[in-house]
């Protein structure tokens, strides 16, 4: 016959055991939940951005369980970047799961939960590693004249292909950009990027062709099924702001009609944007400036992509070249 104590001590410690993870659920869940309304409120993170540290805060969380993140070490933490590895996931995002991480230690000693940051010493992946994929002036041109008169709205599409080429603006970007903020007389457009930072993007005689195309034969009707006047420069069936996840499916769709590489996105045209810049001969910081960089270091991946850009520098400034 079993012993009632011993039973009844069982029951209690599996209790205890029970409350505790309860109680580390709910101080992870509330942390982590007031370090994403800090990146949004103090920080004035960009939504997108926002939304991309909760997904790598909640996966962080997942492989944390039942683990304490003030009794983490080093060791654990380097076993949370193999993890991430092991998700198949581009090091490009493992690269950014480690700089949310890094920041939500930091948030965490701000607020007297941790000590040390040990995240700061977790290594990330070097800019070098991740090298952008992009397409020759070649594919470029065949892909943006894909667009035809057996699609709905040709003259949006093609309108919305040569931005992204001519601007090198990300999707979300585009997705944002403003009638008003458009000046094709000038040839220049205002970007409102990461952190609502603006900045002014020439406009080549091409994409204003096709915008003024799209403004005169099918914006209006667009902007006709809108319950109120749309600001937009993009507008959906409905006369709505054309979302990111539609100039994403656009893409594709034309991507796949080119023949192009199944890999193709909105960002390989900013990716090709860049690197045609600088093959062309145009200064690191005048191509920092066109795509909205923080630091210059991001924009030298484009050196690498295309190594003409180095030996003309090269020639250009080395006495002995």
């Amino acid at each position: 016959m079993a012993d009632p104590n011993a039973t009844g001590m069982i029951q209690k410690k599996r209790t205890t055991r029970l409350q505790k993870l309860r109680t580390v659920e709910r101080i992870g869940g509330r942390w982590s939940s007031a370090f994403i309304n800090y990146l949004a409120g103090e920080c004035r993170l960009a939504d997108n951005t926002v939304a991309a540290y909760r997904r790598d805060i909640r996966r962080f969380h997942q492989w944390l369980g039942k683990r304490s993140i003030t009794r983490l070490t080093i060791n654990d933490l380097s076993d949370y970047v193999g993890w991430l590895h092991t998700r198949g996931l581009a090091p490009s995002s493992i690269a950014r799961h480690i700089v949310a991480v890094r920041m939500y230690f930091r948030y965490l000693q701000l607020e007297g939960i941790l000590k040390d940051n040990l995240a700061e010493l977790l290594g990330s992946q070097k800019l070098w590693q991740r090298i952008p994929k992009i397409l020759s002036p070649g594919m470029i041109s065949r892909f943006l004249e894909t667009p035809g008169p057996t699609d709905t709205y040709q003259y949006r599409d093609r309108a919305l292909l040569e931005l992204l080429y001519a601007t090198g603006c990300r999707a979300s970007e585009l997705s944002y950009l403003r009638l008003r903020d458009v000046h094709l007389d000038e040839r220049y457009c205002k970007c409102h990027g990461k952190g609502d930072k603006q900045r002014l993007v020439p406009l080549g005689r091409q994409a204003c062709l096709a915008v003024q195309t799209y403004l005169a034969r099918e914006r209006s009707a667009l902007a006709a099924r809108a319950p109120s006047p749309p600001s937009w420069l993009l507008l959906s069936r409905r006369g709505r702001r054309l979302r990111r996840e539609a100039i994403w499916e656009l893409v594709k769709k034309y991507s796949t009609r080119a023949e192009l590489p199944e890999s193709i996105s909105p960002h390989t045209l900013r990716h090709s944007f860049a690197t045609h810049l600088l093959a062309g001969g145009a200064d690191l910081r005048q191509v920092q400036e066109m795509l909205g960089h923080a630091s210059i270091a991001t924009t030298q991946i484009y050196t690498h992509v295309d190594p003409t850009h180095l030996k003309k520098v090269h020639a250009a400034y080395h006495p002995r070249a």
